[in-house]
């Protein structure tokens, strides 16, 4: 029984830590309602691209309204003059404006104005800080899918180490062992490849560049990588040290996974392409912004 509960309780944990990441970071979607008439209308709006097409921006489709909007747009943290386009109704009868498509790593900030029946709305809000897109090579999925699933593995079994050290100690050099094995190959191994399909580097954090992804993935691997030299290797040690480090690599590792998501990533430097510098070359990360 108390075993089951140690995995059920790893489980929540696990997929709690995953899903405030996710939700929280800048590229999840900005979400948020229209109301017209007593009705609610849901809206999603784009925060990542691939480079593959410019970004399709769509509100909800509201009938029988007067209805306008548009969407107000320029290259992030530059001078650039706001370039504004009006949303129209496509085949799929989807209310969209389309972004142009940028370089790895190139960010666009816009924001809507609109009307539905002579009330006025604004998304952000005025006086809030305008949507951000960043655009990103595509990559492929024999790279992405094997990364996501490790890294999930590696949060999984590395709180399900931690608790073990709490509860049952005789499982917790096994879990130590399959936490820090998950951590390497999808952080330290995957990671990189993922990052260099995406943005044309493998490795950006340190010590050759702030971005937050690459050293938060470092954090965790260094303290799961401690863990696993003291009691992988089995070494003449206190049990009490034994679990103390494990346990303070699982909690290093719920704290990073608080952090949000692609925080202080890959940004295109739009000063440095004017000044001639190929858009592979031009691309800040983290500190460098």
């Amino acid at each position: 029984m108390k075993r089951t509960l140690i995995w059920v309780l790893s489980v929540v944990l696990a997929l709690s830590s995953m899903i405030y990441q996710r939700s929280t970071g800048p590229t999840y979607k900005y979400k948020g309602q229209l109301e017209h008439a007593g009705k609610n209308y849901d809206y999603g709006l784009l925060r990542s691209q691939e480079t593959t097409e410019g970004a399709q921006i769509t509100l909800p489709n509201i009938e029988d309204a007067e209805y306008s909007a548009t969407l107000k747009y320029k290259r992030y943290q530059t001078k650039d003059a706001i370039t504004e386009l009006e949303f129209k109704m496509n085949n799929d009868k989807e209310f969209v404006a389309q972004l142009p498509v940028q370089p790895a790593a190139g960010k666009i900030e816009y924001s809507i104005s609109g009307n539905i029946d002579g009330v006025e709305f604004n998304i952000p809000e005025k006086g809030e800080d305008n949507i951000v897109l960043r655009y990103k090579d595509p990559v492929s999925a024999y790279i992405l899918i094997p990364h996501v699933s490790m890294m999930v593995l590696g949060i999984f079994f590395g709180i399900l180490a931690g608790l073990s050290a709490i509860f049952d100690y005789g499982t917790m050099r096994r879990w130590t062992v399959v936490a820090f094995v998950a951590m390497s190959v999808g952080g330290m191994v995957l990671g990189p490849l993922v990052q260099k399909s995406a943005f044309g580097e493998y490795w950006t954090g340190f010590p050759f560049g702030g971005d937050f992804t690459d050293n938060k993935t470092l954090i965790m691997w260094l303290a799961w990588a401690l863990a696993f030299v003291i009691i992988g290797f089995k070494l003449k040690i206190k049990e009490s040290i034994g679990r103390v480090t494990v346990l303070s690599a699982a909690v290093v590792m719920i704290v990073v996974y608080m952090i949000p998501h692609s925080l202080g990533g890959s940004t295109l430097d739009y000063e440095k392409i004017a000044r001639g510098i190929d858009p592979k070359e031009a691309i800040n990360t983290g500190a460098e912004e």
